[in-house]
């Protein structure tokens, strides 16, 4: 399944490189790209036609790492072609973007900013992945409530 970012700005220093870092993580389990856009109205002409969208809004609906990666596994078992996540500029993501999303997420109570946000995005995303595959990187429980299986380097300690 194909899964994009479409953000308004560029990342910049000092969370570039980090953002990059899981960016790259992510792709080793996803189709991933990122759309960076200047512009609102650059963002809502970019919407990928048949995708799942996800608003990143601070009037949304939390969920957690496993939910997460149950809701992506689930679009990719009923064959969803793309979830597509929205990141908007300093003032968020307006009424006509919010109304076109199937779903509003919301990464914390604090308001981040846009660099922020597309950092923790990418860094979920890249756990999703690893729960999806019940790979080590998550420590908590999966969503079968299963703990992940331990590395072979906790195995030895």
């Amino acid at each position: 399944m194909k899964i994009t970012t479409i953000v308004v700005g560029r990342a910049g220093a000092p969370l570039k490189d980090a953002i990059l870092e899981y960016e790259t993580r992510a792709g080793r389990y996803w189709k991933f790209n990122v759309i960076e856009v200047t512009s609102e109205a650059r963002l809502l002409a970019r919407l990928p036609e048949r995708a799942q969208i996800v608003a990143l809004t601070r009037t949304g609906q939390g969920m957690s790492s496993t939910d997460l990666a149950a809701y992506l596994q689930e679009h990719a078992l009923h064959s969803t072609p793309e979830v597509c996540f929205l990141i908007g500029g300093a003032f968020g993501l307006g009424p006509d973007i919010l109304e076109r999303a199937q779903k509003r997420w919301s990464l914390s109570d604090a308001t981040l900013p846009h660099e922020m946000a597309r950092l923790v995005l990418a860094e979920q995303l890249y756990r999703a992945g690893t729960i999806v595959r019940n790979e080590p990187y998550h420590k908590g429980p999966t969503s079968s409530g299963r703990k992940p299986r331990p590395s072979a380097k906790s195995k030895r300690a």
